[in-house]
């Protein structure tokens, strides 16, 4: 099993900037694909961001340029960096990793954008 959990989430105003952190409990976290989920009221969970071993992304098309995923695994830790947000942004965003095809979450860490 591997527990994640995620943090920096909160209240910012639109255009602001917040940092998602999120740690997982095991070392083998670092073999893992990890990524970003959200969902927002009514609506589904949706990919916001993905990171494999080797460091490769790939970005929801709504948020390519204003986010950015990014791992240490030397740390355990998957970030994702959200710049210029919106208030289409407000969701509950999720921690994922993925091995074998297994996937582990986290709990989430609401984000709320306004003003």
């Amino acid at each position: 099993q591997v527990q994640l959990v995620e943090s920096g989430g909160g209240l910012v105003q639109p255009g602001g900037s917040l940092r998602l952190s999120c740690a997982a409990s095991r070392s083998i976290f670092s073999i893992m694909t990890a990524g970003w989920f959200r969902q927002a009221p009514g609506k589904e969970r949706e990919l916001v961001a993905t990171i494999t071993t080797s460091g490769m992304t790939k970005y929801e098309d709504s948020v390519k340029g204003r986010f950015t995923i990014s791992r240490d695994n030397a740390k355990n830790t998957v970030y994702l960096q959200m710049n210029s947000l919106k208030p289409e942004d407000t969701a509950v965003f999720y921690c994922n990793a993925r091995l074998y095809g297994v996937d582990y979450w986290g709990r989430g860490t609401q984000v709320t954008v306004s003003p």
